[in-house]
């Protein structure tokens, strides 16, 4: 009775990857997960919303196209903001990731959905692809002078090997924390959600005089879930502005 019972009540289990599509080349297994399935449905809406945005050749902006244009200046100030005006042509890199994080997170707040950036797996590759971009941009733009970077200026001779081994070790954390920071997020709001979710059914199934308790979890779940909508903006928002941090970092590894 307990293995049939445990995965309806157990908050990981709705973390489980399994395959929907199965695939098999040569022995290999290459099968379409729920996970790969929902990061291209993520991908196609985002295509889907920004072709929508963008169609259109009136005067006057259709509702679409003024938010649209808002998310367009919401990514391009965040970008000039963190990177200056030299980050404006990793504009399209920045605005990818936080749409695609964005969508990946509210997709996940969907009934029987399954929230991709709930896999450490998944913020790790995006964490990286940032990681290797910065790495990647500040060598071929500066060359040595990259590691400037590594150097503060106005650091005593004495403390400045003590100085650039933090400095080294917190910049090659940066994967560690961008990735981790998403994922933990999103995780634990899940899991919150569907505790208070299990006791909602939990007190229904119970006696007459217990049911009236349920209307205590249930609101608790509604004002967590509200809160959870808020959380997934400011998660693809953080990570973004990371991302832009780090951007500039590349283009100014002496500072401004």
């Amino acid at each position: 009775m307990a293995a049939d019972s445990g995965p309806a009540i157990d908050p990981i289990h709705q973390f489980s990857i399994h395959p929907v599509v199965p695939i098999s080349i040569a022995g290999q297994d290459f099968s379409l997960t729920n996970s790969g399935l929902f990061m291209l449905l993520a991908v196609a809406l985002s295509c889907l919303i920004a072709a929508i945005a963008a169609r259109g050749d009136s005067g006057v902006p259709s509702r679409m196209q003024a938010m649209g244009e808002m998310a367009y200046e919401f990514v391009a100030g965040m970008v000039r903001s963190a990177a200056g005006e030299a980050g404006m042509r990793f504009f399209p890199f920045v605005f990818s990731i936080f749409f695609f994080v964005l969508i990946c997170n509210l997709l996940g707040y969907i009934p029987y959905s399954f929230t991709v950036t709930s896999q450490i797996v998944i913020t790790a590759a995006l964490a990286l692809l940032v990681f290797l971009t910065v790495v990647i941009i500040g060598i071929s733009e500066h060359g040595v002078g990259f590691f400037k970077l590594f150097v503060p200026s106005g650091v005593p001779i004495y403390i400045l090997p003590l100085v650039v081994a933090i400095e080294v070790f917190s910049f090659f954390v940066r994967p560690v924390s961008h990735s981790v920071r998403l994922f933990a997020n999103m995780l634990a709001g899940h899991i919150t959600l569907y505790v208070f979710g299990a006791f909602v059914v939990m007190l229904l199934g119970a006696g007459a005089a217990v049911k009236a308790l349920a209307v205590l979890p249930f609101a608790m779940t509604v004002g967590l879930e509200a809160l959870e909508l808020l959380v997934a903006f400011l998660q693809a928002y953080v990570f973004a502005m990371l991302t832009c941090m780090y951007l500039n970092d590349a283009l100014h590894p002496g500072g401004h």
